[in-house]
């Protein structure tokens, strides 16, 4: 199913069928990316408009529970097992465009995910975390081909089936795994919505922002405007590569219009699922821990890649090798996640 009636094409920075000014340096996108996922990152933070005032101090997080952590085939039970998701979260998901749901992990289940994901990071950025790198936004990817625990999680059929559940579609297929973390005093992430971003010719995907610890206000939850439809109100804004202008305008149009914000905590095991046509945001880490999350999104099953990827998509070809514009997304880093059998 396609939430509130859009189109099924894009690939420019507006919306589909929005008439759009000739290109300029600064807002022509149509070339591909020619860089790596971080310096991706790194760019694309750079388009948030931040607060001018400088940040003196971080706050102290909250502590996390000292347990001892499940093993490894526990938390594979534990993410194989059915979430009750009932109607009336379908519908809200499906009016707004993102839900938030409570309990999908259990805070053993968090814990060592953050424990993975600390090791991951450390190693690759050479630097310890929680304080270590700070005003940075790191990120890893394709990290569930060589990582038998990030797995479970990234091709969890728990999660998948509330991702098809949210959609309404029979089947769902991995686009990637990302793993996201926000360094002590890094800034906002920019407004924008992930259809901008993910080269598929469909509005059945969905991403699972699966936080790692609990995440107060101060940290910078991801904050979701709603309702889903408020996306046609930016149609007709023009994306600058090159500077926060449109990060801007959209916050500007969406005040301007009444548009909610829902910016809330994340409890321990919480957590959100949003729509690619869903605008959202996240304000600046202003606590001395990192904010870690692993984001995993799901398109429908049978989608096509669009005519004409830019350089929003990032190195879009990796998840999906060998796959060229108009054809099947469907390789074997796209395993089907639900029904469950396919990917394992």
């Amino acid at each position: 199913m396609s939430i509130d009636g859009q189109t099924e094409q894009h690939g420019s920075a507006t919306a589909p069928g929005t008439p759009s000014a000739s290109p300029s340096a600064d807002t022509d996108i149509s070339g591909a990316w020619q860089d790596d996922n971080q310096a991706w990152w790194d760019w694309y933070v750079s388009l948030a408009n931040n607060d001018d005032s400088p940040l003196t101090a971080l706050q102290d997080a909250p502590p996390l529970p000292s347990m001892d952590l499940p093993s490894d085939e526990d938390v594979a039970a534990e993410l194989a097992t059915p979430y009750a998701l009932d109607d009336a979260e379908v519908a809200f998901f499906q009016e707004n465009g993102f839900i938030k749901l409570k309990g999908v992990l259990s805070p053993g289940a968090v814990m060592k995910l953050r424990h993975e994901l600390l090791r991951l990071l450390t190693e690759t950025f050479g630097e310890g975390l929680d304080g270590g790198v700070q005003n940075r936004f790191l990120s890893m990817e394709m990290i569930w081909l060589d990582n038998p625990l990030i797995r479970q999680y990234v091709l969890s059929p728990r999660i998948a089936e509330i991702c098809a559940s949210l959609l309404a579609v029979p089947g769902v297929r991995l686009y990637h795994d990302n793993v996201l973390s926000k360094e002590p005093g890094c800034g906002r992430t920019p407004w924008h919505y992930d259809d901008h971003h993910f080269p598929l010719a469909t509005n059945d995907v969905v991403t699972a922002w699966i936080p790692a610890q609990p995440i107060p206000l101060a940290m910078g939850p991801l904050a979701f405007a709603m309702p889903v439809s408020a996306y046609k109100l930016v149609e007709r804004l023009t994306f600058n590569k090159t500077d926060t202008s449109y990060d801007r305008q959209v916050a500007e149009l969406f005040r301007a219009n009444g548009i909610a914000v829902d910016e809330t905590p994340f409890d321990m095991g919480e957590v959100s699922f949003h729509h690619n046509l869903s605008f959202h945001t996240a304000a600046r880490n202003r606590t001395n821990r990192s904010r870690l999350v692993l984001a995993n999104t799901y398109y429908v099953d049978g989608a096509r890649v669009i005519d004409s990827p830019t350089m929003v998509s990032g190195d879009w070809q990796k998840f999906m090798p060998g796959v060229g514009p108009g054809e099947v997304a469907s390789t074997d880093r796209n395993p089907l996640c639900w029904p469950a059998g396919d990917g394992a």
